[in-house]
């Protein structure tokens, strides 16, 4: 995730000093109007003191509550990715859970389900194989349960997501601290702000890459080698790309790699190689439809920070595309819906219900591109939200895919 804009600390900081700046001026003037009353009537000094401390101290109760709230408000302005239920939830957790949880990026588990969808598409259509591959047992209760995947294993890769795309925004948070620290809005989060430490949360992070592990682990046993290897290839991918930003001008050419290498495990993980079947066929133009599709939602979502990232001598696609961003984005558009095609059609699909459904996600990704204001970040946030739409409606098509084989 890139750093980003300066301009909710600012709002939530210049709140902050109006609401405290009248906050100390009704205190003042209590203790004006207090003394002069003193001098003036001595007498009524004492019973007039409890009732109007009592008076003073609910109105500045009423100042503080305000305060919190308005800064609250301000801040969710900008922020808009974060989860109103878990932020919630966040909330509710004891203070140094909450610092730890907001490293992970508990509040904003868009990144979490955008993780996901690859996992799932892949299982799906891997299921699909064997459904096209087992014409007399097509109507077996088995295969049926089996129509999105492998429970067992979509269970597991969300449990993965959840764990893994946390680790990921904890390595992100120790590379850019130094850049945190310098960005108002950033400044705040548990690193830099000093929070957490580096040794506590590069104790957090291996407990987050542990659990992480432990996933892999309950991996089918028969596919369990290849598995892990395939998964452990992608962990380089996890730990530079948050470094990509200061050396090329495509760092979501990089988290498009490494948020879809789903795609590939979903595959590995139910037929135990890529090889099985005709599993690169499939897989290969499934992985480069997923990174076409971050490329369009994270080049979006980078237009948010694009003047901090200029300032600061940060790279993205957003800076680099520059006007040319929605025609390019476009064409990204358009080489994710074929590519997701391409992998429907080597898998052997002859009805059209998966297409149908490429279409409509492929239809989806052009209304983001043409509705979105570059200089607006909340439109550009909710079309970043909407990601997880896109998501869903690939995998329905998986799964439409699927009955529409068995048929």
């Amino acid at each position: 995730v890139s750093p980003l804009h300066f301009q909710t600390r600012r709002i939530v900081l210049d709140s902050r000093r109006k609401v405290i700046y009248a906050y100390f001026q009704s205190i003042d003037k209590f203790y004006r109007t207090f003394a002069s009353n003193a001098k003036s009537n001595p007498q009524s000094l004492q019973d007039d003191k409890h009732a109007a401390a009592k008076d003073q101290h609910g109105k500045n109760d009423y100042i503080l509550t305000n305060l919190q709230k308005k800064c609250d408000r301000d801040y969710n302005k900008i922020d808009n990715v974060i989860s109103s239920p878990m932020s919630s939830l966040l909330k509710a957790l004891p203070p140094k859970a909450q610092s730890y949880a907001q490293l992970a990026r508990f509040d904003k588990p868009i990144g979490t389900i955008l993780l996901l969808w690859p996992c799932l598409w892949s299982t799906a259509l891997a299921s699909g194989w064997t459904i096209i591959n087992n014409i007399d047992t097509t109507l077996s209760p088995t295969l049926f349960l089996n129509v999105a995947g492998d429970p067992s294993l979509l269970g597991l890769f969300a449990a993965g997501s959840f764990l893994m795309r946390g680790a990921g925004c904890t390595i992100n948070d120790m590379w850019d601290a130094k850049y945190d620290k310098q960005v108002s809005r950033t400044v705040t989060r548990p690193l830099a702000s000093g929070v957490i430490s580096y040794p506590q949360a590069t104790a957090f992070l291996a407990l987050q890459l542990t659990g992480g592990l432990g996933v892999l682990l309950s991996f089918p046993q028969e596919h369990l080698k290849y598995c892990f290897f395939l998964g452990a290839a992608s962990l380089p991918l996890v730990g530079v790309y948050p470094l990509m930003k200061r050396f090329t001008n495509w760092p979501q050419l990089v988290l498009g790699m490494t948020f879809n290498w789903g795609a590939l495990m979903g595959w590995a993980a139910t037929h135990g190689s890529l090889d099985a079947g005709n599993g690169l066929s499939v897989v290969l133009p499934l992985y480069a439809g997923g990174v076409a599709w971050t490329l369009v939602y994270d080049t979006l979502y980078a237009h948010q920070d694009k003047s901090d990232d200029a300032k600061l001598g940060l790279k993205s696609t957003a800076l680099y595309f520059g006007d040319n961003t929605k025609p390019i984005l476009l064409g990204f558009s358009s080489l994710a819906t074929t590519s997701w095609m391409l992998a429907g059609y080597n898998l052997g699909f002859v009805e059209p219900y998966y297409y149908v459904g490429c279409g409509g996600a492929g239809a989806h990704l052009f209304w983001q591109v043409l509705t979105a204001d570059l200089d607006d970040p909340k439109n550009l946030a909710e079309r970043f939200k909407s990601n997880s739409l896109t998501g869903a409606i690939l995998f329905g098509s998986c799964i439409a895919g699927n009955i529409g084989a068995m048929y």
